[in-house]
């Protein structure tokens, strides 16, 4: 698929760049629809292996292993980042990268992919990342900063209807809805050497930090006395292995699995806990991908990702009792419908909404 840019100099920009989180799983599509495009990142952590990245200069500093203390001269570096111009600036954000400076005003095209306004400035109480007492005192002058130095984006688009209303909300500004990509005929094709799918454990995936709610997610499998593989990487670790001793629940932790380990655990779990409050969730559609329901609340991305009563059953509590009846209702679900669910995210469909907006834009 080519877009209107051909020809034309082209800068992508992204946030901190990790191996394997769903914005960077954007930023590549992205990247792959504009291969000619310079690629700039605040850094990039270690174990990337993608090649090409240009990095600011903080990552020359200490900052660059805190997020948190970074946060405030964030901005800052995306004004200075660079003395080149660029025709067209695409920036991938869910914290300052949408206010970049690449261009001459009058002439730069700015178009900004929004994961989130930054959550850690815009909603601490969906993310406890920013609540803390280093982040109370700036929080009100970075949202003062955000606004003003993003006036130059010509064209949001939100990754979800939720982020569209946070973009409405926080910065008075609209956006078209585009959907992340999904790989979904990856998660959707058994492999021969694949394990036979038994659907006899609950499975939690994710990044282990405080507000996807690992916790909770064991404390589900102990009330139901069922059995859960907790997938993923994360600081909470140590906490998760304790509370899993402490509720008596039958946990496994499986650290970094492969994409490949991944599509098993998904395609062997009864069912995927997902209990967190989030901007969209591409774990959900991997799931459904495989034929496997979502056990989440009812907020957010997963009211746009998932079908109520059809492809997974959606809960408005964080109390784990409240979601253990609904685990006895999970057979009557339709594997076949819950994959035919999720082929509406394909990456295809991604690519294809996000040149018509580029085209849309940019002509």
């Amino acid at each position: 698929m080519t877009t209107p840019l051909a020809g034309r100099s082209v800068a992508l920009v992204h946030e901190w760049f990790g191996d394997t989180g769903g914005s960077e799983q954007v930023f590549r599509r992205i990247a792959d629809l504009v291969p000619h495009a310079q690629r700039f990142v605040l850094w990039s952590d270690p174990g990337v292996t993608d090649q090409g990245l240009r990095e600011s200069w903080l990552a020359r500093t200490p900052l660059r292993r805190s997020k948190t203390l970074a946060l405030p001269l964030m901005p800052l570096v995306w004004q200075t980042l660079s003395r080149e111009h660029f025709d067209v600036v695409l920036s991938s954000s869910h914290a300052f990268a949408h206010t970049v400076r690449l261009g001459a005003p009058g002439r730069t095209r700015h178009l900004s992919y929004v994961h989130s306004p930054a959550r850690y400035v815009w909603s601490p109480d969906y993310d406890g990342r920013g609540s803390g007492r280093l982040l109370a005192l700036p929080r009100r002058a970075l949202q003062t900063v955000d606004v003003r130095l993003s006036r130059h984006v010509a064209s949001y688009a939100a990754n979800s209807r939720e982020v569209r209303d946070r973009i409405r909300r926080f910065w008075h500004r609209d956006a078209v809805v585009i959907h992340p990509p999904v790989d979904v005929d990856y998660f959707a094709t058994a492999q021969p050497d694949d394990p036979v799918a038994q659907r006899d454990y609950l499975l939690g995936v994710g990044r282990w930090i405080p507000y996807k709610n690992f916790d909770l997610i064991i404390s589900i499998a102990a009330a139901a006395r069922m059995p859960v593989v907790v997938a993923g990487s994360g600081p909470q670790e140590a906490n998760l292995r304790r509370h899993a001793d402490r509720v008596g629940a039958e946990v496994t932790f499986e650290v970094r699995p492969d994409r490949a380990r991944l599509r098993q655990l998904y395609r062997g779990a009864r069912a995927l806990l997902f209990p967190v409050h989030e901007d969209f969730g591409i774990i959900p559609v991997e799931a459904q991908a495989c034929g496997t329901p979502v056990l989440g609340l009812r907020r957010g991305g997963l009211l746009e990702t998932v079908v109520d009563g059809a492809t997974g059953h959606l809960v408005d509590s964080t109390r784990a009792d409240d979601y253990v009846p609904l685990l006895r209702r999970l057979d009557q679900l339709d594997a076949a419908g819950i994959q035919a669910h999720a082929k509406s995210f394909a990456a295809a469909e991604f690519a294809a909404k996000l040149a018509d907006w580029i085209e849309a834009e940019c002509r």
